[in-house]
């Protein structure tokens, strides 16, 4: 597996804040953001469950370059494979 890192919140101070990765193996995208409380968790709970084997994270709009930008990524894996 390569898990590519793409860019953190470039707004934060580099500790605890949302990143991307993009797995090129699994073909997934990788996120870590900040917990949805319990009230936007209530709010995604009325699309259905949500299984223990997932979460719910935000991320802030400002990182939109950096989601395209995984995207860019996982289209250029998929010309490799």
């Amino acid at each position: 597996m390569t898990l590519h890192f793409i860019a953190k919140d470039p707004e934060t101070n580099g500790d605890h804040c949302p990143t991307v990765w993009f797995d090129d193996e699994a073909r997934e995208f990788v996120i870590q953001g900040w917990d949805a409380g319990p009230e936007l968790l209530a709010r995604c709970l009325l699309n259905g469950p949500i299984p223990d084997t997932e979460s719910v994270v935000r991320i802030p709009a400002r990182m939109a370059e950096v989601l395209k930008e995984a995207l860019n990524v996982a289209d250029r894996t998929a010309a490799v494979r």
